[in-house]
């Protein structure tokens, strides 16, 4: 019983320590994965819908205000935030040092910055900010949106790390929006015709088993007509035949 004990001991110890060791791993994973953020991916030279998500990483204070920068180098000629229940919103523009192009019409401001405020995401809890943005830049794989995060004890987080080269994360990596090459309209176009003629060949063969149809149905109803005829005049012959011979009966 005695050799045993300190066995036990250590494998006590051992536990404690592994145990305290994934803990601590869970406690710095954890922050690091929630940070303000823009899920999905746009088109490039389109207009999309963006949501900036925003989590509270904090137990004992709650997120207050939100200001987000657009990215200066590539302007974008029509940006509308969409209400968010309870949050008051704040659009600035600024003057564009090159003027831009944007349907036929030279756009000399753009919007540069927007603020929410008013609200309150509570510890545990986050809440999507939506854009509608356009149109979007085709020389560019990404758009990078600074964000500056104000909690309710006054201590503000600012999202606006670069990208590290490797993959690696930074500490306050900026919300950034991944753009992808616009889907080829002439794929569409062609299913669409394929559709079309798929779809007028199949009128014209329903069209031509309809006539088919027709034609069976007629002969077979012409057929069953003279069928029908021709045993009524054979059941007429035969009636009138009868009827010569019982008179002849009669008479005689």
């Amino acid at each position: 019983m005695n050799a045993k004990t300190p066995s036990l001991r250590r494998l006590r110890r051992l536990s404690l320590v592994g145990s305290v060791a994934a803990g601590t791993v869970l406690l710095l994973a954890g922050p690091a994965s929630a940070h303000v953020s823009i899920p999905g991916t746009a088109e490039k030279g389109g207009y999309g819908t963006i949501a900036i998500k925003v989590p509270n990483e904090k137990d004992d204070a709650s997120t207050v205000k939100l200001e987000v920068t657009l990215d200066p180098k590539h302007p974008l000629s029509s940006v509308m935030p969409q209400p968010v229940p309870g949050w008051d919103v704040k659009v600035e523009k600024s003057k564009l040092d090159k003027p831009i192009q944007s349907h036929g019409k030279t756009i000399t401001e753009a919007v540069t910055k927007v603020t929410w405020s008013g609200g309150k995401i509570e510890p545990g809890q986050f809440q999507q900010f939506p854009l509608s943005v356009g149109q979007l830049p085709t020389d560019a794989d990404e758009l990078v949106f600074k964000a500056l995060q104000t909690y309710s004890d006054d201590d503000v987080v600012r999202w606006i790390d670069p990208s590290k080269p490797g993959g690696h994360e930074a500490e306050h990596p900026a919300p950034t929006l991944k753009l992808v090459e616009k889907t080829s309209p002439d794929h569409h176009d062609k299913d669409a015709k394929g559709d079309k003629n798929s779809d007028a060949k199949d009128d014209k063969a329903d069209a031509g088993q309809d006539e088919a149809s027709d034609s069976g149905d007629k002969d077979a109803s012409d057929t069953t007509a003279r069928v029908l005829g021709v045993a009524g005049i054979v059941v007429g012959v035969a009636g009138v035949a009868f009827g010569i011979v019982a008179g002849r009966r009669r008479n005689a």
